[in-house]
């Protein structure tokens, strides 16, 4: 299973910048489903506005929705900036250095 939304924010150019459950920040482009039957609401700039994070993915007040999996997996990807090491990079630098150098 892929990691879900934890954050959305809406752009002006009809993209989500959405932050995940795993730390991953990207960026969706939802210019595909401008055209397409229940999606052409949002449109409406003011409506795709209104997007809210709702069960780990995200949705609109009339019930628009996207699947959390395809937000993840066709988001472009954000590089962070250095905060500092990652939990599993540390667990992993950890067990290469007991590997090379056991007790």
């Amino acid at each position: 299973m892929n990691s879900r939304v934890s954050i959305v924010t809406p752009t002006e150019d009809y993209k989500l910048h959405l932050v995940f459950s795993n730390g991953e920040e990207g960026i969706y482009d939802c210019h595909d489903l401008l055209n397409f039957g229940v999606f052409e609401e949002l449109r409406d700039r003011n409506y795709f506005k209104q997007v809210m994070v709702l069960h780990g993915t995200v949705a609109w007040p009339h019930d628009q929705d996207i699947c959390p999996d395809t937000l993840y997996l066709d988001s472009q990807k954000v590089k962070m900036p250095n905060r500092g090491m990652h939990p599993n990079d540390t667990r992993r630098r950890l067990r290469r250095c007991r590997a090379q150098h056991p007790l």
